[in-house]
């Protein structure tokens, strides 16, 4: 973590030219100084440049308060949390406030006691914009309390009378205070709850129980909800939607291209210690696009982003697993990894009533669509007559995710021009992986084409004329 400030106290504080702004001016003042040097506003955040992100930027130069409504899995939280990358990095709090009062403008009644007897000697502590978030799951057993507060029975048992405001025990969103917060899919909060956030949005102040309490809160709130929230499972009421400034739609990824970014960035690849090749990854990008146009998948549910990093992830994890029971050097996946992830993934979609009973057969089909849609895309104008030739005379060649690839290279034999096959798949590396991996999606593009015949039993797969 890069250097704390050095004032300590308030006279320091002073001294060093410090000028206190609202979390919305930092914002807004930070995010147009990175619009003006052409730097990135929400690092890691794909595919809504053109989309999502104008209108956000729009929201935030208002200084509005906004939520996100999109369904599941489209990184609404992922970009929420980057909007801290956008506060300053260190701000000064009076030392040991637990709503993280400024030192210029105490608000509390224990800062501003304190300010009172230290004066200029106030002691401050710096936070740094990481720890100027807070974020709460809406779930139907939150309470106030939880959000807003409740009164302390610790420090009554103390000795301090119910009068006493220090006796009041801050809930996350003053504790978020001069900060960020998120409520995650906040239809789902109880509307007596909701209520509760009606001050925080219009006088930006809090109350607790019947306290004459008033602390302004210095804060941006930011909700992200679902659009089947709004008729199923819950609503916003209709008093705090007007009161956020902005209701913003994320989505989907809208291309392959960026479906493939997304999976080769956020997918832990590295982590199962497998290589995934680029025309595999297509493969994934392609039958999660294909899963969500189905008309057999409710559309209202969506398919999540994680759906296609989970897919990356457990075909790799196949190769693992091969290379350890065949005593593989390198673990790279194959076409034959590729319908373990149908098994795997069937919870993560929803899907319509008529197909109940059929969905490993609706998702296996798709990912023989997929397959067959990035072999015409890569291999499709291929010279794969010589592959075609060794099967010419009645050879079958036997694969199968428990099949090494030296020794699917060994039954299938030297191919003339598999050295191209690799260069247009994007594989550059030469090991026996890469090059069965490749030659094994040539052999499954030429089935799903009907030039080759192909038998599955158990997990072994034989390729034929």
């Amino acid at each position: 973590m890069p250097q704390i400030p050095e004032p300590r106290t308030l006279r320091e504080l002073r001294a060093s030219g410090h000028i206190h702004r609202t979390v919305k001016a930092e914002i807004r003042e930070n995010l147009l100084t990175r619009l003006r040097a052409g730097e990135p506003r929400f690092p890691g955040i794909v595919g809504f440049d053109d989309t999502v992100l104008p209108y956000l930027e729009r929201a935030l130069l208002a200084g509005h308060d906004l939520v996100l409504l999109g369904e599941r899995g489209q990184g609404k939280t992922r970009l929420i949390r980057t909007v801290t990358g956008l506060l300053d990095e260190w701000t000064p709090v009076v030392e040991g406030c637990e709503i993280n009062d400024h030192p210029y403008e105490p608000s509390c009644v224990r800062c501003r006691r304190l300010a009172d007897e230290a004066g200029e000697e106030l002691p401050i502590s710096w936070k740094h914009r990481d720890e100027r978030y807070g974020e709460k799951l809406a779930t139907p057993d939150t309470s106030v309390g939880d959000l807003i507060g409740d009164i302390d029975p610790i420090k009554i048992a103390e000795g301090r009378t119910l009068g006493d405001p220090e006796t009041v025990h801050y809930g996350l969103v003053p504790r978020s205070n001069r900060g960020v917060f998120s409520v995650n899919e906040l239809p789902d909060l109880a509307e007596r709850i909701q209520v509760s956030l009606l001050n925080v949005l219009e006088e930006r102040d809090i109350q607790v129980r019947g306290y004459n309490l008033r602390l302004p809160l210095d804060i941006l709130l930011i909700a992200s909800a679902n659009p089947e929230d709004y008729t199923n499972r819950g609503r916003i009421i209709t008093p705090l939607k007007d009161r956020f400034g902005a209701e913003i739609r994320t989505h989907y990824p809208l291309s392959i291209e960026t479906e493939l970014v997304l999976i080769r960035q956020e997918a832990a690849l590295g982590e199962v210690g497998a290589d995934l090749p680029d025309h595999l990854i297509e493969v994934i990008a392609r039958f999660t696009r294909l899963v969500r146009e189905s008309t057999a998948v409710d559309a209202r549910s969506g398919v999540s982003a994680r759906f296609s990093i989970a897919a990356a992830e457990t075909a790799a994890a196949s190769a693992v697993r091969r290379a350890a029971l065949t005593g593989e050097d390198h673990a790279v996946a194959r076409v034959a990894d590729l319908p373990g992830i149908v098994h795997t993934l069937r919870g993560k979609v929803e899907f319509e009533v008529s197909e109940e009973g059929r969905e490993t057969e609706v998702l296996s089909h798709l990912l023989r669509r997929a397959v067959a849609e990035t072999f015409r895309g890569t291999l499709g104008g291929a010279d794969l007559n010589p592959l075609l030739e060794k099967f010419s005379e009645g050879v079958q060649v036997e694969s199968g995710v428990a099949v090494p690839a030296a020794e699917l290279l060994r039954r299938v034999g030297p191919v003339p021009g598999l050295a191209r096959i690799m260069s247009q798949l994007g594989i550059g590396d030469e090991s026996p992986g890469h090059a069965a991996a490749a030659l094994e999606f040539a052999m499954e593009g030429l089935y799903l084409l009907r030039r080759l015949s192909k038998d599955e039993v158990d997990g072994t797969t034989v390729y034929r004329t």
